[in-house]
């Protein structure tokens, strides 16, 4: 054997070794044997960093769902099929005539970072279930006979979607957000197509990591909030392939003028209203590769002008010490606190609050439902379920997530399917989209009636100080002569 041949066999022995040694690391490295529920709620465990230059991975293959299977519902509800059969579903809007409108929706063509790094993300993508060609297409489900279950479907709009995820609607026009637009549509509800152009309200950055883009109105209909994900995790592309990202911002339906609402926030998806506050909330993915047990993805409120520390800062305070870019001044002294922890790489998607009508039962009647897509890199694999957070009168959240739906993960290394968005029906029965399955799922709680609203807060406020109870010359004396008396003994 010659000496080149030789170093050419040293040289594929160490590349098998590197290789079998990162593909090893990524599919069986760094589990986690702490339970999700230390790590949810108000006050969740903040464990240690494990920072990951390559992340591990538990990948759960969607199998999908045989006839007559089904998630499993909590004690007292019922979950059927309102609709199969569909190419991805995503997102979904009731209208007021009952319509129900799904954005069957995938990451727009080419949104891979391309090289040796995008060929593996495809591919894993792909193992999941998600690396489909986006079918770029909004369809209307009816339930016209009343029984539970769409018996008519139709394609509403195909032309001019580009990855479209968010959709609103009030006053005559249907908002659809693709991935690099807001768009208004004129559209009134039992037409089973939408015709006619689009105006363009505001142009978005496209693509990126994070490519979905909800839409939520305010209670009047005259702002419309529109949340962008990051194109990264932590900013590794830097700052300014960021810019107009990790934000939701505010646009005047009436004027199309907008203005950034909250900031600092990796990758919002489902947005609400507190119906005890009038307070805008929402759900957020927090960052990758700090360990299986970092960093809680949250619930929060988002006031106006918030900003919650992505990327430099996650939960407060905490500087996330991998980040190489320049750290605003005083951040972490202005950077929010999330409310509630829904448990770290749960991937939470659509969020919806009771808000009076709800056919689940008195027990579900303040709170908010949240759709947690699962996990991709823990071991064990969270989430791939809906959960209950309950809020107490004051409209603050309470307690640790409770189950609604379960049983999505087989117990066999893989999945049925992917709880994507939460919706109510018209009827008050709680809408499911398990987007890798095709399917949308009913829960209800069979004879309940429909659920109040919960009671707004309505708090006094102080009091204007109009006399002085006491001479302050008086109480400065007395604390004087209190000090003298100090010095004395």
């Amino acid at each position: 054997m010659t000496v080149i041949s030789r170093k050419l066999l040293l040289t594929l022995g160490a590349v098998v070794l590197v290789g079998g040694g990162v593909s090893a690391w990524i599919l069986h490295g760094n589990p986690s044997d702490r339970p999700i529920e230390q790590m949810e709620g108000r006050k969740p465990t903040l464990v240690d960093p494990e920072p990951e230059t390559i992340p591990s991975v538990s990948l759960m293959k969607t199998v999908g769902w045989a006839a007559g299977e089904a998630p499993a519902a909590a004690k007292g509800l019922t979950v059927t099929r309102f609709a199969e059969g569909l190419s991805h579903p995503r997102t979904m809007l009731t209208l007021p005539n009952g319509d129900v409108l799904v954005s069957e929706t995938g990451a727009p063509k080419g949104n891979d970072p391309g090289g040796v790094t995008g060929f593996v993300q495809r591919h894993l993508i792909g193992f999941v279930g998600g690396g489909d060609v986006s079918p770029n297409r909004i369809v209307l489900l009816r339930d016209s006979k009343g029984t539970g279950s769409a018996d008519q479907r139709f394609v509403l709009r195909e032309a001019g979607l580009s990855s479209p995820s968010g959709l609103a609607y009030a006053n005559g026009k249907l908002y659809v957000a693709n991935h690099d637009a807001v768009l208004a549509f004129d559209y009134q509800p039992g037409a089973t197509a939408l015709t006619g152009d689009p105006k363009k309200i505001m142009d978005l950055p496209g693509g990126g990591n994070h490519w979905m883009r909800n839409l939520v109105l305010s209670p009047d209909g005259k702002k419309l909030y529109v949340a962008v994900g990051s194109a990264s995790n932590i900013g590794e592309r830097g700052m300014k392939a960021e810019q107009g990202r990790a934000a939701i911002f505010e646009i005047d339906v009436a004027s199309g003028s907008h203005r950034q609402y909250a900031a600092g926030m990796r990758n919002t998806n489902g947005m609400g209203w507190n119906p005890s506050t009038d307070e805008l909330w929402a759900v957020v993915n927090e960052r990758d590769q700090l360990g299986p047990d970092l960093v809680p993805d949250y619930l929060t409120n988002v006031p106006v002008g918030a900003h919650y520390g992505w990327p430099w800062v996650y939960w407060g305070k905490i500087v996330d010490e991998r980040v190489d870019i320049q750290m605003p001044d005083y951040l972490t002294d202005y950077s929010r606190k999330p409310e509630y922890a829904l448990g770290p790489h749960v991937a939470p998607l659509g969020m919806a609050f009771a808000n009076g009508g709800g056919r689940l039962g008195d027990h579900y009647a303040n709170g908010a439902f949240i759709a947690r897509h699962g996990s991709w890199n823990r071991r064990p694999a969270v989430g791939y379920d809906v959960v209950f957070v309950r809020f107490d009168a004051n409209g603050n959240p309470q307690g640790l997530p409770e189950p609604v739906l379960t049983g999505f993960l087989t117990g066999k290394g893989d999945t049925h399917g992917r709880p994507a968005w939460v919706g109510f029906a018209k009827d008050g029965a709680l809408l499911v989209s398990d987007d890798t399955a095709g399917v949308i799922w009913r829960v209800i709680a069979p004879g309940a009636r429909p659920a109040a609203a919960p009671k707004a807060v309505v708090a006094d406020h102080m009091q204007p100080q109009r006399e002085l109870t006491s001479d302050p010359e008086m109480q400065y004396r007395i604390k004087f002569k209190a000090d003298e008396k100090v010095r004395e003994q």
